[in-house]
């Protein structure tokens, strides 16, 4: 079976042998009492890598949202959340706003539009605070991280987003390199770097480990680590995962450069493929193709696929349009993989397209 719905993008996948040996999956204690000295580690690295103060670790975006929201929802806040943020976030959301905190949205992305909303709120007593997500694969469209900062900053507020997607496939901009070099994501992507800025991330796609990430200035992630309920209640990362984003992150180092050349090359055969034969998709050069067409029916694509033995996603999109094919390209691919697919789609879309409209 030839699968693309994997998000590993980097094609990480830590076996056993390749980490350090751990005496015991859990010390037995909560994360606020005694974090293992590994996690302060990886945190460090990982605060580094993304170009903020500091860091702290999650066992997910889940135990994140959950905890930074209910944080929010002690304080004169006011949140403005991006209509197309992922689910966890709205989650988060959904919490602060039982709570008590006044929630708006705005469409997806757009900074004019959530500046307004702020403007017409500037006589609240409460701070502004901005959610959406750092880079959305359906319609491969980053948040304008500058332009959404611009809006809270005046009034002390934050901009908060979840950098999942965007985690170790982009980094700092450099001519030779489209993905930008380090994976630091979002916030060296788009050279941003301020105490309003706070990014949370689960390390699951492009370091294919399990866990999450929250970074930001340091008064900020200490008064989370003092007021989290989950790193009280809940069990922390667990060893085994510590270790595992410590052989993502010394790849990473060794070698990630070079893995998102490699990815960036796959991709880019993936649309030439697709311009051979008439066809296009949304994603740009991320790893994430979605593909629309008129008169085909996705779902019955994707049955007729995975008759040939290709796996592929649907993908319900941000912006209203519908349910998509999706396509998840990792480096785990070969340039025999994009072929095969291509040849797949030729022949039921382009030869026989009456079978799946």
């Amino acid at each position: 079976m030839l699968d693309f719905t994997s998000a590993l993008y980097l094609g990480l996948r830590h076996p056993s042998q390749s980490l350090r040996a751990w005496s015991a999956l859990t010390t037995g204690k909560p994360a606020a009492l005694e974090p293992p000295a590994s996690a302060l580690v990886v945190a460090r690295q990982l605060a580094a890598l993304q170009g903020c103060e500091h860091a702290t670790l999650l066992p997910s975006t889940l135990h994140l949202f959950w905890d930074l929201c209910g944080l929010l929802a002690r304080e004169q806040v006011r949140i403005y959340m991006d209509a197309g943020a992922y689910a966890v976030g709205r989650w988060g959301v959904e919490r602060a706003a039982a709570q008590g905190v006044p929630v708006r949205s705005f469409p997806h992305h757009d900074a004019a539009a959530a500046h307004v909303l702020i403007e017409r709120d500037r006589r609240s007593a409460r701070r502004p605070i901005i959610i959406a997500d750092g880079f959305c694969p359906t319609c491969a469209s980053a948040a304008p991280l500058a332009q959404l900062l611009q809006s809270v900053e005046p009034y002390g507020g934050e901009l908060i987003i979840d950098d999942t997607q965007a985690l170790g496939v982009f980094g700092a901009p450099s001519a030779d390199a489209p993905y930008g070099r380090g994976g630091g994501g979002s916030l060296p992507w788009h050279g941003v770097a301020s105490p309003r800025v706070i990014a949370g991330s689960s390390l699951a796609k492009g370091f294919g480990v399990p866990m999450a990430v929250l970074s930001g200035s340091r008064r900020v992630i200490h008064r989370f680590e003092e007021c989290s309920e989950t790193r009280l209640h809940s069990s922390p990362t667990s060893l085994a995962v510590l270790r595992a984003a410590e052989h993502a992150l010394a790849v990473n180092c060794r070698q990630g450069d070079r893995l998102r050349l490699y990815l960036l090359h796959l991709v880019e055969r993936f649309r030439a493929g697709l311009r051979q034969i008439g066809l296009t998709a949304r994603g740009g050069l991320f790893p994430v193709q979605v593909l629309s067409f008129k008169g085909i029916h996705a779902p019955a694509l994707h049955l007729r696929l995975l008759g040939l033995g290709i796996r592929t996603i649907l993908v319900r999109c941000c912006r209203g349009l519908g349910t998509c094919l999706g396509f998840l390209i990792t480096a785990l691919h070969r340039p025999a993989d994009i072929d095969c697919a291509i040849e797949a789609l030729d022949r039921l879309i382009v030869r026989h397209p009456a079978r799946i409209s």
